[in-house]
């Protein structure tokens, strides 16, 4: 009966912080202005002169060119991904700050994520053992020492 008392704040918080997770990581609601999806695509977009720098904060004249050609494609309607991938089939893969996740960079994203879920698994393990263990056994000297010194 006490197990399952111990364990129920813990499963009435997994839900919640499950919600708070999902609600914090939607951003900003309501509709996305044109220049809102411009400063957007271009802060994914790697600057082709600049060393790790996006094209937002790269006053490169090969980054405002870029800006110009997203700014004119978000004015003509095309899609977001639409743009990056036009950008991609001009500059290349690494013009994308963000690699996809697929193949080896999908290890490189999924690894920290499975350690860290492995980590946390042992250490479940790890307390419910120690939780387990029965308590040392205190001999009739061990008592007769204690009270000897007049600690009970």
């Amino acid at each position: 009966m006490s197990v399952r008392r111990s364990w129920l704040p813990y499963l009435v918080l997994c839900p919640l912080l499950m919600a708070a997770l999902v609600v914090g990581s939607r951003g900003g609601g309501g509709p996305v202005t044109p220049e809102q999806r411009v400063e957007r695509i271009t802060r994914q977009v790697r600057c082709p002169t600049c060393e790790s720098q996006s094209v937002a904060d790269s006053r490169a004249p090969a980054s405002e060119a870029i800006g110009e050609e997203v700014r004119r494609r978000v004015d003509n309607g095309e899609r977001d991904a639409d743009i990056i991938s036009f950008l991609v089939s001009r500059y290349g893969k690494d013009i994308v700050l963000k690699p996809e996740a697929k193949g080896v960079t999908g290890l490189v994203w999924a690894l920290p994520l499975a350690a860290a879920a492995c980590a946390l698994v042992g250490l479940g393990f790890a307390f419910r053992r120690w939780r387990a263990r029965p308590p040392a056994k205190v001999s009739l000297e061990d008592r007769a020492l204690v009270a000897e010194r007049g600690g009970g």
